[in-house]
């Protein structure tokens, strides 16, 4: 059993037990967190879509972690004009721990 869900503007592939790297919620590490924009769910018996979400469907998981992404260095350059400019970014994300898909 599996579902594809919403978060973030992005979606994603869970089933249980699986950990997922979410854009930053507003939830302190350890407390559980419900994703109720679930777009997919697919059983043994067959696959439920929703128009745009499933009724009633919710993916329960607990938050394990908060934390940084990598590094990138962001780099704007225009020629012959002496302008350039460098700056660093870090994305913030969640570490999220599947725990049950209720549908």
């Amino acid at each position: 059993m599996f579902a594809i869900i919403e978060t973030g503007g992005k979606q994603y592939r869970v089933k249980q037990g699986d950990v997922i790297y979410v854009e930053k919620l507003p939830v302190a590490e350890g407390e559980p967190v419900t994703f109720d924009k679930v777009l997919l769910v697919a059983k043994e018996d067959g696959t439920v879509v929703g128009k745009p979400v499933v009724e009633g469907a919710v993916v329960k998981g607990k938050v394990e972690q908060h934390g940084k992404g990598k590094k990138i260095t962001v780099f704007k350059y225009k020629p012959k004009k002496n302008y350039k400019r460098k700056q660093g970014h870090r994305q913030p994300f969640t570490k999220v721990v599947i725990e049950a898909i209720e549908a």
